[in-house]
């Protein structure tokens, strides 16, 4: 399985990972895309700042795309996540997988959002027009 693991601080591609988690054995690719929204709880969000432990967060992304291959037949895996400063539209985090079937795609990319949610040490400030606020990076 070939894995494309990515912490960047620049935009993210979403045609980058199709194109690479593209194969002739694939009949199945999934994409989550998190991109930034206006509004969180009803108040007006400006942008998002998000920080990352990045010898951590490349290895936890790692071993999550290592988890996938245990548990389903993904040929390919990519997980890019940004960091920095992010406007409203922008891409946050994507994730593509490709299997030989769509059931698997959509079960392997939904643990790997899941799972990166939850383990990955990647911070999130959301900067409102009345105030800042560090969101629990792990819920």
């Amino acid at each position: 399985m070939a894995i494309d693991i990515q912490l960047l601080n620049t935009p993210l591609s979403l045609q980058h990972c199709q194109d690479w988690v593209a194969g002739a054995a694939c009949g199945g690719i999934v994409h989550f895309v998190g991109t930034v929204r206006e509004q969180t709880g009803g108040r007006p969000v400006r942008r998002l700042d998000f920080e990352a432990y990045e010898p951590m967060a490349i290895s936890e992304m790692r071993k999550i795309a290592e988890a996938v291959k245990e548990r389903w037949p993904a040929e390919r895996v990519a997980i890019h996540h940004r960091v920095g400063e992010l406007e409203i539209g922008e891409i946050a985090v994507i994730i593509a997988v490709a299997t030989p079937h769509r059931l698997e795609a959509f079960a392997a990319c939904q643990f790997a959002i899941d799972t990166l949610k939850q383990t990955v040490p990647i911070w999130k400030k959301e900067i409102f027009t009345d105030g800042e606020v560090w969101v629990a990076a792990h819920p």
